[in-house]
Order: structure tokens, then C-alpha cells, then sequence
């Protein structure tokens, strides 16, 4: 059997640079703290309200700041050293998850209203969009100093699996946390992770500030980056099919409706319920770090969010606790291929000079979708049921990428391999 020259790749190259390694474990420490405080909220908020609607109130209180400082965020970042943007960041999470300590503190909340509570809860998050919306363009514009043009796809794949890693931790160690040492203790290893996170990033030297129109007034530097994305099809349809699929196929926001009140499985089966998606991504990006995707990466793509939505209905659906963990495992598989293609993309396709923008215009589509994706979850449930706002959810997901697939022949033929190749 012949071996593809794609297949000859050393899955490990890229962890051969240092600084790389380090950036690997900042992100380790983060993204734990970050999928382990969602998840504790999630869980608290709905606690104290048994209400849907207050989990998409969540989102939304983190995406509008995250939407209204991302376009700024990225022009800022572009303009200034990553490694420092990122050390101001990350501080300011610490700062964020210690508040967070003190408001979910037994001994406070029973001092404490119930509404004064949730409107700290809310505040606190959404002080945290804010300075998600610097740290998500420092990372991805840092990342594509440290590792050369080549290594970038085995890059994103490693990167993508770290991220997954602590995908997969952090869900399912909230959930088990909960059970065993309440919220207010499990907030304290949040801190601590972050204070990891922050140690490990330390450990990368600053870098270059590679953007030769430093000083450029905010509006150009706007439209310039916002100009690009819209000018590079690439780049544009894999964030926009990202985005509708997350938006549409946001069921994980009522993960804790459906422990709780449909399969009445407690803190322990939420948290199996709220990693099982993440385990099946990490999978696959593991496997992507030996066996790229960037053959047909296009054909790839679109088969991937089509089963993603597959498998929203078929969780939507079930009352049983083991098919709907199946069913998020296969969700996460199929979404790990999709983050693995457009990170490539993104970091292969965006110069260096306007990584923090188009990072921005991409936190905007995609990221800032997790969370319009909860607040359409809880709206949507609070309008038609629980399990109806689900299966619509998927539904969408698939019409979005029939639609796609149709009208953009030139993505579905997208083939990422060939132009590595060529440059």
C-alpha cells in the first residue's frame, strides 16, 4: 500500500519547540479554569432558579461585551506585545474568579438575597467577556509567532487538543466537585488553575510587534481587518459555518435541565453528561495530530457540522441517559474535526500584521456564538419546551450546511493540503 506524502508527517514536530510546549500548558491551565467555572455557574444559577431561561441569560451576559470589545480588542492587540496583553488578561480572570469565590462562599450566601446572587453572578461574567474578548486574539496572534508557517496545521491540532483536554477535565471534574466540595471549593481550584496558567506563560519570551502601521487610527485598522475577512471566502465561510452551527446547536447550555429534570441523573451524570462532548473531540483531534485533515478539508468540514446536528437531535430526543451520552460524545467528534479544519485555516490564510483582528471578527462569529448559543437555547426553550428547542437546534444545523454546501462549490472543494503545497 502506498503511504501519502500527508501521512509521512511527524505527528510530533511541532512540540519540538519549546516555547510552543509552554504555550500548551498556559492554555491547559486556563481553558481547565474556564470550562470548570462555566460549569459551576451553570450549575449554581440554575440551583437558585430553576428557571431555563437564567442559564441563557449566562450567555448573554458574556457574549454582548465579548461582541462589543472584540473589533477594539483586536485592533489593540495588533497594535501592542502578545505576551503582555495576555499577563493583563489572565490577571484580570484571577481577579474575576476570586469575586466569584466570595459570592458562591456558604457563609456569604446566607447573608446574601438570592437576586443579589445572580446579579453578581451575571456582573462577574460579564466583566469576564470583556477580558475574554483582549485574551482570545493575544492567543491566536501569539500562537502564530512562536510556531513557523510549516508547523502550523500540526499546531492547531495540538492546540486544538489541549484546549479539548481541559475541555474534557473541566466539565466533568465541576460535576463530580460539586458533589463532593460544594461550589465555593471548587471555585478555588478555578483560581488556582488560572495562577498556573499564568506561571506557564511567563516562561515564553515577548515578541516582535510585527504590524508596520503601528499608530494607525482605530477606524482604518477596523476596516481593514474586517475588509479582509470578508474578501477571503476561505476564511469567511469556515467561521460562518462554525458560528451557525454552534448558534443553532447550543444544547450543552441546558445540560443541567437535562440532568436534573428529564434524566434525573444528579451532579455526577451532568458532569459525565457536560465532558462527554469534549472527550469525543479530544479524540479526534488526537487523532488529527497523526492523521491531518487537510485533504478535501472543505468536504470534510460540511460533513462534519451535518452529522454535529445529526447528533443535537438524537440527545434532544432521548430519555435515556446513555444514548444521550452518545449522542454528545458523536457531537463532539464531529465539532473536533470542524475546530481542527478552521484553526488551520485561520492560522495558514491570516498575515501576521492583522492576526489579532481577524481573530477578533472570529471571536465575534464563533466564539461570541457559544454564548449566543445558550441565550437562543434558553429564549427558544422558554418559547416551544426544552426537548423542541433542541431538535430545532439541530434541524437548523443541518439546513445551514445544505445551504452552504450548495452555494459555495468553491469551500466544499477546499483543499488545504494542495496549498501548503504551493506556498
Amino acid at each position: 500500500m502506498k503511504v501519502k506524502k500527508e501521512d509521512k508527517k511527524d505527528p510530533f514536530s511541532s512540540l519540538k519547540i519549546k516555547e510552543f510546549k509552554w504555550f500548551l500548558f498556559m492554555r491547559l491551565g486556563i481553558v481547565l479554569a474556564w470550562s470548570m467555572q462555566f460549569v459551576l455557574i451553570e450549575w449554581e444559577v440554575y440551583r437558585l432558579t430553576k428557571d431555563p431561561w437564567s442559564l441563557g441569560l449566562i450567555g448573554l451576559a458574556e457574549v454582548i461585551p465579548a461582541i462589543a470589545f472584540a473589533l477594539f480588542a483586536g485592533h489593540i492587540v495588533d497594535q501592542n506585545e502578545k505576551k503582555g496583553m495576555l499577563v493583563k488578561g489572565f490577571s484580570a480572570l484571577a481577579i474575576i474568579s476570586i469575586l466569584m469565590c466570595l459570592v458562591t462562599k456558604p457563609e456569604i450566601t446566607e447573608i446574601l438575597s438570592k437576586n443579589f446572587i445572580l446579579y453578581s453572578i451575571y456582573g462577574l461574567v460579564f466583566l469576564g467577556g470583556v477580558a475574554r474578548a483582549f485574551i482570545i486574539p493575544s492567543v491566536f496572534s501569539l500562537l502564530g509567532l512562536i510556531v513557523p508557517n510549516k508547523e502550523k496545521p500540526n499546531a492547531a491540532a495540538w492546540s486544538s487538543s489541549t484546549w479539548q483536554i481541559a475541555a474534557v477535565f473541566g466539565p466533568a471534574f465541576a460535576g463530580f466537585s460539586i458533589g463532593f466540595i460544594g461550589v465555593y471549593y471548587s471555585m478555588i481550584i478555578v483560581v488556582s488553575c488560572i495562577i498556573l496558567g499564568i506561571i506557564a506563560l511567563l516562561q515564553i519570551e515577548s515578541k516582535p510587534i510585527l504590524n508596520p502601521k503601528r499608530g494607525e487610527p482605530f477606524l482604518n485598522s477596523l476596516k481593514e481587518g474586517i475588509t479582509f475577512v470578508f474578501q477571503n471566502k476561505t476564511i469567511l465561510n469556515s467561521i460562518s459555518l462554525d458560528m451557525f452551527a454552534v448558534l443553532f446547536g447550543g444544547a450543552v447550555a441546558l445540560i443541567p435541565v437535562f440532568a436534573q429534570d428529564i434524566l434525573k441523573v444528579g451532579s455526577e451524570g451532568f458532569g459525565i453528561l457536560r465532558a462527554a462532548p469534549a472527550v469525543g473531540g479530544l479524540i479526534t483531534m488526537l487523532i488529527a495530530t497523526h492523521m491531518p485533515l487537510n485533504r478535501d478539508a472543505g468536504k470534510k468540514l460540511l460533513t462534519a457540522v451535518f452529522l454535529f446536528g445529526v447528533c443535537i437531535i438524537i440527545f434532544g430526543i432521548s430519555k435515556n441517559f446513555w444514548i444521550s451520552v452518545v449522542a454528545l460524545f458523536f457531537s463532539g467528534v464531529t465539532d473536533g474535526i470542524s475546530v481542527v479544519i478552521r484553526q488551520t485555516v485561520l492560522q495558514l490564510y491570516t498575515p501576521d500584521n492583522m492576526r489579532g483582528r481577524v481573530s477578533s471578527v472570529n471571536s465575534i462569529f464563533v466564539g461570541s456564538s457559544n454564548e449566543l448559543g445558550a441565550f437562543e437555547s434558553g429564549l427558544t426553550s422558554r418559547l416551544m419546551g426544552v426537548v423542541p428547542a433542541v431538535v430545532f437546534g439541530g434541524i437548523m444545523t443541518i439546513v445551514v450546511v445544505l445551504v452552504m454546501g450548495v452555494k459555495s462549490p468553491q469551500f466544499r472543494n477546499l483543499n488545504i493540503e494542495k496549498d501548503i503545497a504551493e506556498n
